[in-house]
């Protein structure tokens, strides 16, 4: 639970408490947004959280407005309202409402609730998280869900991080052939893979190319 992917809308007041800190050293991937339009452009550009926590409070608003945006583009994702003390909100805006003060171990118990339970047969490794039957791979904040064939070719990658795999002998696990004379279509899968896992996919610092020979998952 501890690897789940939150984006925090959170302001930078020295009156309220700052949860942020603490959910990342709780071991959680946090995205952090300074209002509701930064939240939104974080979903636009990729970032697929698990939980979506609105500190109104810290920001000075009650937070309707902005959980009646996130529930426009995320219907599924759960969405906890953070509101200061007193300040009451018809129910319907978010899954769960918390009103201070309360403490760090509650919004996480809370959390355990609303958040998605990981599949035994998931795939750990460094910050990558791979759940093979969702579908989906979790890595520095981001959540990318993945066609069969990018599961089955970062699994491998994972089960052999460390290793360099030569690029003819991948592509012929990965697509089950003897036939390896063109191989190109891999380099455009390991492209695909490098958005989902790095930072900056055009400098990656996990899945590296090693020149003439192949690539290698070094974590």
């Amino acid at each position: 639970m501890g690897s789940a992917t939150l984006l925090i809308i959170e302001g930078n007041r020295s009156d309220y408490p700052a949860f942020t800190p603490a959910l990342r050293r709780k071991g959680f991937d946090v995205e952090l947004a300074s209002s509701g339009k930064d939240a939104l452009d974080c979903l636009e550009a990729g970032i697929l959280p698990d939980a979506i926590i609105v500190s109104a409070a810290s920001i000075r608003t009650t937070g309707k407005r902005i959980c009646q945006s996130l529930r426009a583009v995320t219907e599924n994702i759960p969405v906890i309202l953070i509101l200061d003390n007193g300040v009451v909100v018809e129910n319907g805006y978010a899954d769960v409402i918390l009103n201070l003060p309360f403490t760090v171990q509650k919004l996480v118990n809370r959390l355990k609730h609303v958040l998605p339970m990981e599949s035994d047969k998931t795939l750990r490794i460094g910050p990558i998280r791979l759940d093979a039957e969702q579908r989906i791979v979790r890595c520095l904040g981001k959540r990318t869900r993945l066609t069969p064939r990018l599961i089955t070719l970062l699994s491998i990658l994972i089960h052999q991080h460390g290793e360099v795999l030569e690029r003819k002998s991948l592509f012929s696990r990965v697509w089950e052939t003897d036939y390896t004379g063109d191989t190109r279509t891999l380099d455009v899968h390991i492209s695909w893979l490098r958005r989902a896992i790095e930072v900056e996919p055009e400098h990656p610092q996990f899945l590296k190319t090693i020149r003439g020979v192949g690539y290698q998952l070094d974590l």
